[in-house]
């Protein structure tokens, strides 16, 4: 099946740039980053970002935006049967070169797992130098480490809020 990403959520005072992979066919369906139930990511925002859960996507987007988050995926284009992404193959990147110079504010990249990071590295090349940070994850696909033990490694995030 022939996947395209989503346009991505940001705002021109972005910080933090959040990356997937691709998003999976619950996601694409809803067309919702992260849109599978079982997905963590918006939990962990919530309870990172100290910000009341809402399923109304519009107001997820939002809560990103305020805190400076941006969210996009790795790749602009797959072929892919099903949601995993060790299915994905004639991968095509999204254009980070003209993303990062309209988001200047952009100092740092995390991966949401591993594969996001993987494709980065593969077809990414940056010459601004970026604070980048692979996390575990949140896709339920990911069942080698429990809630908390992700969780944890996610509140970077609020590190890196304070920082700036």
């Amino acid at each position: 099946m022939k996947s395209y990403s989503f346009a991505p959520i940001a705002s021109n005072d972005s910080e933090i740039l959040i990356l997937g992979t691709m998003p999976g066919t619950k996601s694409l369906e809803l067309n919702q980053y992260y849109g599978h139930k079982q997905n963590n990511f918006w939990k962990f925002i919530f309870i990172i970002l100290n910000e009341d859960s809402s399923t109304d996507y519009e107001v997820r987007k939002e809560i990103l935006k305020k805190n400076k988050i941006a969210v996009w995926d790795v790749l602009q284009y797959c072929e892919r049967i099903g949601s995993l992404d060790t299915a994905i193959k004639n991968e095509i990147a999204n254009d980070f070169e003209s993303f990062l110079k309209q988001h200047p504010n952009i100092k740092t990249i995390l991966f949401n797992g591993q594969k996001a990071h993987a494709f980065f590295k593969k077809y990414v090349h940056l010459k601004n130098p970026y604070q980048l940070y692979t996390l575990p994850s949140t896709s339920p696909a990911n069942a080698g480490k429990t809630f908390d033990s992700k969780l944890s490694e996610w509140k970077i995030i609020a590190d890196l809020r304070n920082q700036s």
